[in-house]
């Protein structure tokens, strides 16, 4: 049996791909087979830029939902309970009116990945705002944005364990 701490991030995936995953990691393959698909960090990272990419995604596929007024990079945002990032719905008082916003936080350790995982993070975050629960029509909604969705998620989250062992890429 392996170690669910070596692999934390992917518990929820087959024993097959946790094995093929743990594989790479053992081996010191991990990072070099990363690199060569994904041989850079983004271009993203203040967050004036992350806004602005995170609302051209989402007037690309989602012209009609709610405004988001804010995406920021949260350096108290840790990946912890799989959570790669969080929309929150936040209503304010003001004056005798209620004012409500959406806003997206993306944990600080992404500031520094390549692109299609921030995209697919965004993604996620952005599904949030007609889907609030991670159901079939969320994941049918993430796909629509992100072709490679499913397989992006996966690729992140190998990153992730290899991180926790061996430290950044990029």
């Amino acid at each position: 049996m392996m170690p669910r701490e070596t692999l934390k991030y992917l518990n929820g995936y087959s024993l097959q791909l946790r094995e093929q995953a743990l594989e790479l990691l053992d081996r010191e393959r991990s990072g070099p087979w990363l690199l060569q698909k994904y041989p850079k960090a983004h271009q993203w990272a203040s967050e004036k830029a992350l806004y602005g990419y995170a609302r051209d995604i989402k007037d690309r596929y989602m012209r009609s939902s709610a405004p988001v007024s804010k995406v920021v990079y949260d350096d108290r945002l840790h990946v912890i309970k799989n959570a790669l990032g969080l929309h929150t719905y936040v209503t304010r008082a003001q004056g005798g009116r209620l004012k409500s916003k959406n806003e997206i936080r993306i944990s600080s350790l992404f500031r520094r990945v390549p692109e299609p995982f921030l995209r697919m993070i965004l993604v996620h975050e952005l599904a949030h705002l007609r889907e609030k629960e991670h159901g079939k029509a969320f994941y049918q909604l993430c796909c629509h944005m992100e072709q490679n969705y499913h397989q992006l998620e996966f690729e992140l989250r190998l990153y992730l364990c290899h991180r926790d062992r061996f430290g950044d890429l990029w």
